[in-house]
């Protein structure tokens, strides 16, 4: 079921070398070696080592993980932070001849945490997948306001805005979480219909502690053309919705519990996702840019997602300040790293605190 994620100040020389995973065992390699050389690391452990001669500290990165190390006296003890929260004492790498030893008890303390660190990576709970849905399309062009700027007279689309601020949401998610689906509901100028959309995303197959989310991305309009300024949406907490099949092993006389549990949970964390989002928004825009906050409604897409959901207003295309914005290139890149560091910080969060609460 899906649950409801100091650096020194002095110039630093680094050696950088990265080797692809998949390595052999220690034993198989360097059975007759009682200590290693970087490359015969780098090679066991499958990883990044990076050191630092000047200060005599490295650092082991793999998986997200990481280890650092200082380096010491041979036959000596030292201590290894393992992810900032954990101290390992084992045997100290140290420096013969010029080169770096790492000896293979150390070697095997490292591949020991590392792969503990994994296990339990593939217990917490992650963000899967993300669904981005840019609204409108096709024949539903959403949304138009028309505008003189620059002398010239400029018409802002809806269908467009958002397909355009989309398409880059999409690439930069792409390109930060190459181990997550990144979907988008549509790719062109096509016309999903809001039950397809949906559909989509509520068809994404899911493994046990996994999870995803939806942003539906939209341009905003009103009669008052003095109206302004971005907001995020997400389905009014009185809402719910039938979550469970009750296919499982739950009694069905539970299941009505199980159910309001669980979407007051997705409820919270799309509170949560439309609080990131909005704080991504004063980042990246000037205070002249005004947030209209956080909003509640009954929008079909985000009340028939069975998921954390959020809908999120640009800003007003009949609004001239709000359109200068909508039509420029640079600001629409603006809006969709606004996006992106918002569901930044919430993946970041959630998958940190290994999914804030577990529903079994």
């Amino acid at each position: 079921m899906t649950g409801i994620t100091r650096k020194h100040r002095a110039v630093l020389v680094y050696l950088i070398v990265f080797v692809v995973p998949g390595a052999l065992s220690v034993p198989e390699l360097y059975a007759a070696e009682s200590a290693l050389t970087l490359p015969q690391a780098l090679t066991a452990l499958g990883c990044n080592i990076r050191y630092n001669p000047l200060l005599r500290q490295g650092r082991i990165d793999m998986g997200g993980h990481d280890a650092a190390f200082t380096v010491g006296t041979r036959g000596n003890q030292t201590l290894v932070l393992f992810d900032n929260t954990r101290l390992i004492s084992t045997d100290t790498p140290y420096t013969e001849g010029g080169a770096l030893l790492f000896p293979n008890t150390f070697i095997a303390s490292m591949k020991n945490l590392f792969a503990e660190a994994v296990n339990q990576d593939k217990e917490r709970y992650r963000i899967a997948a993300v669904i981005i849905d840019p609204g409108h399309g096709g024949k539903d062009a959403g949304a138009q306001g028309t505008h003189t700027i620059n002398g010239k007279k400029v018409t802002v689309t809806e269908k467009d805005v958002v397909l355009k601020v989309s398409q880059e949401l999409y690439a930069a998610l792409k390109t930060a979480y190459p181990d997550k689906k990144i979907l988008m509901t549509r790719t062109g100028d096509t016309y999903p219909s809001l039950d397809d959309r949906t559909v989509i995303a509520n068809s994404v197959p899911l493994r046990e502690n996994e999870a995803i989310i939806y942003v539906s991305v939209h341009a905003n309009a009103s009669f008052n053309q003095r109206a302004r300024g971005y907001e995020v949406w997400y389905l009014t907490p009185e809402y719910r919705r039938d979550l469970l099949d009750g296919g499982g092993q739950t009694p069905a006389s539970l299941l009505p519990i199980q159910n309001a549990m669980l979407d007051e949970e997705f409820t919270k964390e799309s509170v949560m996702i439309a609080d990131s989002i909005l704080a991504g928004f004063k980042d990246k825009f000037p205070a002249s840019f005004p947030s209209r906050g956080i909003k509640a409604e009954q929008w079909y897409v985000v009340k028939n997602s069975k998921m954390p959901a959020v809908l999120v207003e640009l800003g007003f295309v009949t609004n001239r300040e709000d359109a200068i914005l909508l039509s420029d290139p640079a600001g629409l890149k603006t809006f969709s790293d606004a996006i992106y560091t918002g569901l930044q910080d919430f993946i970041a969060r959630f998958e940190r605190s290994g999914g804030f609460i577990a529903l079994k």
